[in-house]
């Protein structure tokens, strides 16, 4: 590990798949790391898979609940003393076109998707002033571009880009603002369990220009770029990791 001993990370929905690996990742290099998410199971395996000497520390919250919230982040100021990153990873898919999407799901999908986005970030705002730190939303290639039958995904995912434009500005020079955009991801989310010759995995490398699909290490070592010194002129960065998928214009190969 790295002597970057007096760091703490909050990372939420880290206790599986791209949350978990970020957590591993700032705990390598040093850091306190707090994995926030609904399922103490969940955090706590990651909190157990640290490496030796490594401390984090799993706490339970629904992000959708501002009280919960505010409460969790006064207690992480109240018990470490200070914050210098937050990563805004929590979200889950959702699936079905507008006509299919019941208000219900629809409302449910933003309280996840981008709801937990503002409530985190809201929350977190004065400490990560106080250490001029930064924050981190991991939004999604889905944020970026439409897909079929993920309507209310599209949509909040959208809506993290220009939240992440908008809080970069109003929050400078402070604390910087960015998000990766990770896309088709092994072991997280409805890929969990899925192996790369899995014929949908597959299709997916097909299309991809790096000619495979990622893996939730691959998607945590650009957050901890985005986090750390070496980024400190970038804010408001918008950062595909989808293995140039973003870069083609969606038509088919015409020449050899």
């Amino acid at each position: 590990m790295s002597a970057d001993t007096e760091r703490v990370v909050v990372v939420t929905g880290g206790g599986s798949g791209i949350g978990a690996a970020i957590a591993r990742r700032f705990a390598v290099e040093g850091a306190t790391v707090v994995v926030v998410g609904r399922t103490r199971e969940k955090l706590d395996r990651t909190a157990a898979g640290a490496p030796v000497g490594a401390k984090v520390l799993a706490r339970t919250a629904d992000l959708t609940v501002p009280d919960q919230v505010d409460t969790l982040f006064a207690s992480i100021k109240a018990e470490l003393g200070r914050l210098d990153v937050l990563v805004n990873n929590a979200g889950a898919p959702a699936f079905g076109a507008v006509d299919a999407v019941t208000p219900d799901a629809w409302r449910a999908a933003m309280a996840l998707n981008l709801d937990a986005v503002f409530h985190a970030s809201r929350a977190a705002l004065g400490p990560l002033r106080a250490a001029r730190g930064s924050i981190v939303n991991v939004g999604s290639t889905g944020g970026l571009g439409g897909d079929y039958g993920m309507a209310a995904y599209n949509a909040a995912k959208g809506a993290v880009v220009n939240l992440t434009r908008a809080m970069a500005l109003d929050h400078a020079p402070q604390v910087r603002v960015n998000a990766v955009h990770p896309g088709f991801t092994l072991g997280t989310g409805i890929t969990a369990g899925l192996a790369a010759e899995t014929p949908v995995v597959k299709a997916f490398a097909e299309r991809i220009p790096l000619g495979r699909v990622a893996f939730p290490e691959e998607i945590a070592s650009v957050v901890a770029f985005l986090a750390g010194p070496q980024a400190r002129y970038v804010t408001g960065a918008q950062l595909p990791v989808d293995g140039g998928l973003s870069a083609a214009s969606g038509q088919p190969r015409i020449v050899p």
